[in-house]
């Protein structure tokens, strides 16, 4: 694998950290592309809707989350999901949040080497991509994830241009607030109890047989509630965010010993502490469900990043980069494309404005359809994103960004 190194200027702990001054006359270093990077993305990618497939099979879909946080081991079909939710649960998103990070801290060094200002040209490219989220919010996805994005990324960009001193009060604070909210949270949902939560019919009926402005009209009524995710965890995003900074200026990205160091590190922390507390905290009852999610989901993030890492350092040095790496790869060079069109392909498969399968097959095809379309869905895009890029240097979204951008 190519190595991406962080080449700044050292710099006291409170002076700024600004992009520096290009030699006059030279040209720009072009740096190549990080194949890990690229698999962490699509790992990221696939992962995330082995997340919300499951809210695109439940009846009421976007408005049933509630009613179906936690999972049940009644019987082995339900064993299988809560297994699958264990897994995936909060672990890729916070994956996909690191890797945001360390696009930022990319974008940045890019900055330094070419002499241009920062943030400068960045905020229009968050901005762009707040208003791709809002598209994809009303128009596909109520639980998306580039809105809370676009505006951390505008708070963390101003924040590279600070001093390290700077940066990591605010990432450690982002961190201790964060914790601090959850904690109280989890106290308030635990003396709560147990609720019934069930999903109303009126609800149900937008998605299995209302029609696409019959859901268009669902998300704009409720849009407080669901875009308070982005809100209840946006210290969480500011720490990632600047964690994904930091480990890249760390060199964990790296084809050397000491990428392969710190992820080793990653890999032993994350899955030893995080995987046991996403094991233990779903059977203390759904009133943990938040420090399942927010707390233990970015710890065991850190470990896959490591695993996948090391899994991917073997089979490159055996020369075994199948179809399954070189598949992922593809998903990571077009992720913002990816991430839509997995939403839309299963929005497509579950609604009733599509197939309509939630309401088609109900319980007596669970949780195995849910299981079937993530699968046909990953193989759609590792294809089609493989295909895509034999003709194409970058993503259709991706490639639209920069075209409006240019502009």
């Amino acid at each position: 694998m190519s190595e991406i190194r962080y080449s700044a200027p050292p710099q006291p702990s409170d002076a700024p950290a600004r992009p520096v001054e290009q030699a006059a006359g030279a040209a720009p270093a072009r740096r190549a592309r990080n194949p890990l990077l690229d698999v962490l993305r699509g790992a990221a990618i696939l992962g995330t809707l082995a997340t919300n497939v499951w809210i695109f099979a439940t009846p009421g879909s976007e408005g049933g989350v509630a009613s179906n946080m936690g999972g049940s081991f009644a019987s082995f079909g339900d064993g299988v999901e809560s297994v699958v939710r264990l897994l995936a649960n909060g672990k890729f998103l916070s994956l996909l949040t690191v890797l945001f990070g360390v696009g930022l801290a990319i974008q940045y060094a890019s900055a330094a080497r070419r002499g241009q200002p920062w943030p400068g040209r960045y905020r229009w490219r968050a901005l762009f991509l707040f208003a791709e989220g809002t598209v994809h919010f009303l128009l596909v996805f109520a639980w998306d994830v580039l809105m809370g994005y676009a505006v951390t990324a505008l708070l963390v960009a101003w924040l590279l241009a600070r001093s390290q001193k700077v940066q990591d009060r605010v990432m450690w604070w982002a961190l201790g607030l964060h914790l601090t909210l959850m904690a109280v949270l989890t106290v308030g949902l635990s003396a709560q109890g147990e609720e019934d939560t069930e999903t109303g019919q009126d609800v149900i009926d937008v998605y299995a047989h209302g029609s696409w402005a019959d859901q268009i009209g669902y998300r704009l009524d409720n849009v407080l509630v669901l875009r308070m995710e982005p809100v209840l965890s946006f210290g969480l995003l500011v720490f990632l965010f600047l964690l994904g900074v930091r480990l890249f200026r760390a060199g964990a990205f790296g084809d050397d010993e000491t990428g392969r160091r710190i992820r080793t590190r990653l890999l032993r922390w994350g899955l030893g502490v995080g995987l046991p507390l996403s094991v233990l905290l779903p059977v203390a009852g759904s009133g943990f469900f938040l420090l399942d999610r927010y707390v233990a989901g970015p710890l065991t993030a850190l470990g896959y990043l490591g695993l996948v890492g090391w899994l991917t350092d073997r089979a490159t040095r055996a020369g075994r980069t199948g179809p399954l790496l070189h598949g992922l790869t593809s998903v990571g060079r077009t992720a913002l494309s990816g991430y839509v069109l997995q939403n839309v392909l299963c929005m497509l498969a579950a609604y009733g404005i599509g197939l309509g399968l939630t309401h088609r097959l109900g319980d007596g095809w669970w949780p195995w359809w849910p299981l079937a379309l993530w699968t046909a869905v990953c193989a759609v895009l590792m294809v089609g994103s493989t295909l895509w890029l034999r003709r194409f240097s970058t993503g259709p979204l991706e490639s639209f960004q920069r075209w409006v951008l240019r502009r």
